[in-house]
């Protein structure tokens, strides 16, 4: 997988976020430590989550509970 890098934002929570278009795979990197890939993510979804302004928002609005995931 090559996965894309977010461009550079502060988040409480979130460490970094990268996308694979390929596979369609989002993957969430915590400042605790935890790292979590969630599949079936549409590039469009991808997209708005880089240009949220609060990413822990848009995550618990936007992608968990709605797409599979599973802990890296």
């Amino acid at each position: 997988m090559a996965f894309r890098e977010f461009s550079s934002f502060t988040s409480s929570n979130i460490r970094s976020i990268a996308y694979d278009a390929d596979s369609s795979t989002l993957r969430v990197s915590f400042l605790n430590g935890g790292i979590y890939e969630y599949y079936s993510v549409p590039s469009r979804v991808a997209d708005e989550f880089e240009r949220a302004a609060s990413k822990g928002t848009f995550l618990a609005a936007h992608i968990k509970g709605l797409y599979r995931y599973s802990r890296v």
